[in-house]
């Protein structure tokens, strides 16, 4: 273990790569089964979308059984995020993934009602929120330091990607197999993402006072903890500020029409922007600065994120409002790595499930529910104004908050410093 820390040590001072982290054998093997299943998850989402248009022809019907993959996450993250504080993390998200590879198997059998098949997505969709809080907090128990942050960016990276890889192999599955066949795809992808954690993470023992929890103490529930926390329910105001920041992605089809330029290829060009902006905000981020500067610049990001979006009111061209687009997705995940980092060294050890249930099964559904009110918001008054509208709410939104994580790092700052004086 000394070992291990020193490693960590030595890394931190001569900089932590990309490589260096995936050379982390258990990192690599949580985040291969995240690639995999989040391929999965947009090729299922694909394939649900065509199958309920088919069956019902209800435009409205697929946009909320789409909206049902993101807003139930919020309810699981709360109720059972905290099973990963009490239960070893590897075999919760060993057995979640292996739950969900039965829910969707289910699914995928062809002529289910649509009615079940809505329950069975509702399952699927909770089960999210204590699978993001157990592998979130078994990450935070595997890396430390700058090792955190830049396998954050990393995951972030490639979740980015995958999206992109899973929408555009779920368009083309979709001329080739059938909506059930891309379900069944899924399926086997959360029961391989299981194998790989299973089999490339070691287990970790639950501690002393996270034991006395199964033994029968009532923790403080994670909304709880986070409400009664400054620092925390800060951050998790400025995380959940994504609810706008997603209003680009999920109106770029109107807004092309609005700019006269409606083809896929117009459309394809908008909601790829914002996540090749957030890979390239990922990259500058964990290359380029420092942790110190980093934790500095997280609420200046966060208020900054949405301003880009105020050029989108006037109709600029397709190339600039890609522009605009990518850079408020660099901005924004610039700030939600670090904002990441930050939350879990302000849980104590025992309580980060439950903490980061809360922030992660809430930005899924702050996502879901901005989609949702994007769509109707343009319809109301137009694409244009409803994408600036969106950015100009993230700002004044995310000003109280900012100001209040600015007095809570200050204030620990000057602690820690007082601290390190008096030793």
């Amino acid at each position: 273990m000394g070992e291990e820390a020193a490693g960590f040590a030595w890394k931190a001072a001569f900089g932590v790569t990309f490589r260096t982290v995936l050379a982390v054998r258990e990192f690599r093997a949580l985040w291969a089964a995240e690639l995999l299943s989040q391929v999965g998850d947009q090729v299922a989402r694909v394939a649900l979308a065509v199958l309920v248009y088919r069956r019902t022809s209800s435009a409205l019907l697929a946009g909320l059984t789409f909206a049902l993959t993101f807003l139930p996450s919020l309810v699981g993250g709360v109720v059972l995020g905290g099973l990963a504080d009490r239960y070893p993390r590897r075999e919760v998200i060993v057995v979640v993934d292996l739950l969900r590879a039965a829910l969707v198997g289910l699914m995928a059998i062809p002529g289910v009602p649509l009615t079940g098949l809505c329950v069975l997505l509702v399952l699927v969709t909770l089960l999210g929120g204590p699978f993001k809080a157990a592998q979130l907090a078994l990450l935070a128990d595997v890396l430390i330091g700058d090792y955190y942050v830049t396998a954050l960016a990393l995951r972030q990276m490639t979740i980015q990607s995958a999206q992109v890889a899973g929408f555009l192999a779920g368009g083309v599955l979709a001329q080739w197999v059938s909506p059930s066949g891309g379900l069944a795809i899924n399926a086997v992808s959360f029961a391989c993402a299981a194998a790989l954690v299973r089999l490339g993470v070691r287990r970790q023992p639950v501690s002393a006072s996270r034991a006395g929890v199964v033994r029968g103490v009532v923790p403080v529930s994670g909304v709880a903890m986070v409400w009664r926390d400054t620092g925390l329910r800060s951050l998790t105001a400025l995380c959940w500020l994504a609810g706008f920041h997603i209003i680009p992605e999920a109106t770029a089809a109107p807004y092309a029409d609005a700019l006269g330029d409606d083809t896929a290829f117009s459309v394809g060009v908008l909601m790829a922007s914002d996540p090749v902006g957030s890979v390239a905000g990922a990259l500058l981020l964990s290359r380029f600065f420092s942790e110190a500067e980093r934790s500095k610049n997280l609420a200046a990001c966060a208020l900054l994120a949405g301003l880009p979006l105020l050029g989108c009111a006037f109709g600029p061209p397709l190339p600039l409002s890609a522009l605009l687009f990518a850079t408020s997705g660099a901005l924004a995940t610039g700030y939600q790595i670090q904002l990441n980092a930050a939350f879990v060294n302000l849980l104590h050890p025992d309580a980060k499930a439950r903490g980061l249930g809360v922030l992660a099964s809430g930005l899924i559904t702050v996502q879901g529910l901005g989609a949702l009110g994007g769509g109707v918001l343009s319809d109301l008054v137009g694409p244009e104004r409803a994408i600036a509208l969106a950015g100009i709410s993230a700002t004044l939104l995310g000003v109280r908050p900012a100001a209040n994580w600015i007095r809570v790092s200050r204030k620990s700052a000057l602690e820690q410093r007082s601290s390190g004086q008096r030793h």
